[in-house]
C-alpha cells in the first residue's frame, strides 16, 4: 500500500487525516512535537509516529535521517499555527514572525528534506493545508498574520510545483474549510471528519494537471 506522512497529526484535521488514511489501509507516518502526549494518534493503531517540530532545522533533519531511503507517496503538510489579532493595532510582530516560520518556512523545510523520498515513490504527491484566507481575490480584511502566511505558502508551493513538475511531482494546496477544531473554534461549520474525507478524495484523484493548483476540500478550484 502507499505511504502518507502527515505533519501535525496529533489533533484536529491532522488526526482525522491519519484516521482516514489508516482506515483505507495506507501506511501512515504521523508526526507531532510531542509523541509521548499523542494519545489519540497512538490509539488509531498501526501508525508510525515520529517527533517533528517544523520550525526547528535539527528536528527536520533528524526526521529525514530516520526516514532515509523510505518512499513517501504523499507528504501532507498540515502543521500550522494561528495567532489571534485582526487589526493593524493588534499585530504582534513576534507572533507574526512565528506564524511565518510555522506556516511557510516549516512546510518548505519538510518538503525540501523529504523531496527525495517523495520523488522515489509511485505517486510523488505533496499537499499543503492552506486557507481561503490566503486568497488575495477573496480577502475580506483583518487577520494580517495568518492571511499573509497562507498567501506566502501558496506562492512558495506554486514555485515548487514549477521547479519539480518535470520530475513528476504533483504539489497542491488545500483549503480544509472552517473546521471545528481548537484552531477553528467550537462553532465552525465543518466537522474534522468531513474535512479529512474531502481532502483525501481530492488527493486520491490528483493528477499531473493539478500540479500547482489551489482547491477547496470539496474539490472546487479556489481563486488566488
Amino acid at each position: 500500500m502507499p505511504t502518507v506522512l502527515i505533519t501535525g497529526a496529533n489533533r484536529g484535521i491532522g488526526l482525522e487525516l491519519a484516521r482516514a488514511y489508516a482506515s483505507d489501509s495506507w501506511d501512515v507516518i504521523g508526526t507531532c512535537r510531542r509523541p509521548d502526549a499523542a494519545s489519540e494518534l497512538k490509539a488509531i493503531g498501526g501508525v508510525e509516529i515520529h517527533a517533528l517540530d517544523v520550525t526547528d532545522d535539527a528536528s527536520v533533519a533528524a526526521l529525514a535521517k530516520a526516514l532515509q531511503g523510505r518512499k513517501i507517496d504523499l507528504l501532507l503538510n498540515n502543521a500550522g499555527v494561528n495567532y489571534r489579532g485582526g487589526t493593524l493595532a493588534e499585530i504582534d510582530y513576534g507572533n507574526w514572525a512565528k506564524t511565518m516560520d510555522a506556516n511557510v518556512f516549516g512546510p518548505m523545510r519538510v518538503c525540501d528534506a523529504l523531496m527525495d523520498n517523495v520523488l522515489a515513490s509511485e505517486r510523488k504527491q505533496m499537499a499543503f493545508v492552506s486557507s481561503m484566507m490566503g486568497s488575495i481575490a477573496e480577502c475580506t480584511g483583518g487577520s494580517y498574520m495568518y492571511r499573509s502566511s497562507k498567501t506566502a505558502l501558496n506562492m512558495a508551493v506554486k514555485c515548487l510545483s514549477m521547479e519539480f513538475g518535470a520530475k513528476g511531482l504533483v504539489a497542491v494546496m488545500i483549503h480544509p474549510g472552517h473546521v471545528r477544531t481548537d484552531m477553528g473554534g467550537p462553532s465552525a461549520p465543518v466537522l474534522p471528519t468531513e474535512s479529512a474525507a474531502g481532502i483525501k478524495s481530492v488527493l486520491d484523484g490528483a493528477k499531473a494537471s493539478d500540479n500547482g493548483c489551489f482547491y477547496n476540500y470539496d474539490g472546487a478550484v479556489l481563486p488566488w
